[in-house]
């Protein structure tokens, strides 16, 4: 791979040992999962062995998995599937403020068609959800909270196990992204009490377009489909399973279950040193959301005067990012970054750096470079803008 790649939380890259996994099933795989011959049967063996990965690497039942075609539609189904599921028996859905955008929009919408009230939960300046505060918003017409475990733009950690026991305790159903946190930080839906839990492939070096929502057999119960059809996956999902791709995913979380503990650290240290010298050559910087509850491989960055996507023009080959992957291209500031309280103009000037599995030393001694160079390059050119402007 050319160039330094800083941006795994949008999609990291492909392992090679999960691309081995693949290869058969892309190659000699024939027939379809749902079929009785033999090649049908090959076939579903190869998903209920990914099936039992996935689960090991949520803390979940491999019969309790549903596959999707990624994060973005376990979350739809999630909270689609619940609301229509309920039947008006609670009315009320609560969702943080700094949700991915597949639960942001998808929650608007359950708003817009009236199947449901939003509320939205805020989080305190470090970025994170306070269980008090989800505590102060319950009441007995909460059907669903929606609460992820890890910011996928700030990699600031909720406390979602006391998130939970709030949630049960005013009998309502805990979902939780898990999206980034999986691989990176140890994470047990048992544990945690989570009722339903989305996890996707590309974000644990497994490949696009395949995730799961994860839950309690009570939980998943109450679900009802969003895709309708054959209703192969436990009938909440229709559509012949991807099973070179479920395969791949299957790889990929016991990978990352395997070599999550030796992995972390050495990402941390990696990403502690870039910050650590991007501070030393480069006056006025901070770094957005509590850093003592985050993520290994995350830090969010802003430099002040310096316009983060100027900024990114200048880093090539260095590849990061100014925010979630699915909100590229807006010219709208960051709606997580806002929420926690920064201005309009301090999340135009932030950027997020986010390492992995395959970050090398020498990776962080271009990012630093890259980074100093295109951030006094466009504050300079920010300057002389000011000044023939003035005059």
């Amino acid at each position: 791979m050319s160039g330094v790649y800083l941006d795994y939380n949008g999609a990291a890259p492909l392992d090679p040992r999960v691309l081995e996994a693949m290869l058969p099933l892309l190659t000699e795989g024939v027939g379809n999962a749902s079929s009785v011959h033999r090649f049908g049967r090959l076939q579903a063996a190869a998903v209920d062995e990914a099936r039992e990965h996935v689960a090991d690497l949520v803390g979940g039942r491999p019969g309790h998995v549903v596959f999707t075609a990624g994060a973005t539609e376990a979350n739809n189904l999630a909270l689609r599937g619940m609301v229509e599921g309920e039947q008006r028996k609670r009315s009320r859905v609560l969702v943080s403020a700094v949700e991915h955008a597949s639960v942001l929009e998808t929650a608007r919408w359950v708003a817009a068609q009236g199947l449901a009230k939003v509320d939205v939960i805020p989080v305190a300046g470090g970025g994170f959800v306070e269980p008090e505060s989800v505590e102060s918003m319950m009441g007995p017409d909460v059907m669903l909270v929606s609460v992820m475990a890890a910011n996928s733009e700030t990699g600031v950690l909720n406390p979602i196990a006391e998130i939970a026991k709030r949630v049960h305790a005013g009998g309502a159903i805990f979902h939780c992204d898990a999206t980034q946190i999986v691989g990176r930080v140890a994470f047990d839906l048992e544990t945690v009490g989570a009722d339903l839990v989305s996890v996707s492939g590309h974000k644990i070096c497994g490949p696009g377009g395949v995730g799961a929502l994860v839950g309690t057999r009570r939980s998943l119960l109450r679900v009802r489909p969003v895709i309708h059809g054959g209703g192969h996956e436990r009938g909440l999902r229709s559509g012949s399973i991807n099973v070179a791709g479920v395969a791949g995913f299957g790889a990929a979380a016991r990978l990352a279950s395997e070599e999550r503990n030796d992995e972390a650290p050495r990402v941390a240290r990696l990403r502690d040193r870039l910050v650590q010298e991007l501070r030393q050559r480069i006056p006025d910087i901070q770094e957005n959301g509590n850093t003592d509850r985050r993520l290994p491989n995350t830090t969010n960055v802003r430099f002040a005067g310096a316009d983060s996507d100027a900024v990114l023009v200048n880093m090539d080959p260095v590849a990061v990012s100014t925010g979630s992957a699915c909100s590229s291209g807006s010219i709208e500031p960051s709606e997580v970054l806002q929420a926690m309280g920064l201005s309009r103009e301090a999340a135009f000037e932030s950027i997020r750096f986010s390492l992995g599995r395959f970050t090398t030393p020498d990776d962080i001694d271009i990012a630093v470079r890259k980074t100093v160079t295109a951030v006094s390059y466009v504050r300079d050119m920010t300057y002389t803008e000011a000044v023939n402007a003035a005059s």
